[in-house]
């Protein structure tokens, strides 16, 4: 898999690190209890078709990007900078 990187240009997917979904996460209550936290922690949806993730450019620039792409056909459709995502949404 190839990604587009906003200052590098495209790159092997090697260079970069997933982190994973790019949403906010709702964090539980500190007192939560146990089960509510394990769930935060461990489970994740694996949903088939477009997704939005987090990739941190590890052996480049060092930049964070949000990865828009379809998880059926690994076809990447848009990168981001993350921090323009982050002012978008603002």
């Amino acid at each position: 898999m190839r990604i587009k990187c906003p200052h590098c240009g495209e790159r092997d997917r090697r260079e970069f690190y997933y982190v994973g979904d790019a949403v906010a996460l709702d964090r539980p209550d500190p007192d939560a209890g146990d089960v509510v936290w394990d769930d935060y922690v461990h489970n994740r949806d694996n949903p088939a078709g477009v997704t939005r993730d987090l990739w941190y450019h590890e052996s480049g620039c060092s930049t964070w990007i949000v990865v828009t792409r379809n998880t059926v056909t690994h076809e990447i459709l848009k990168t981001e900078l993350a921090s323009k995502v982050k002012e978008a949404m603002a």
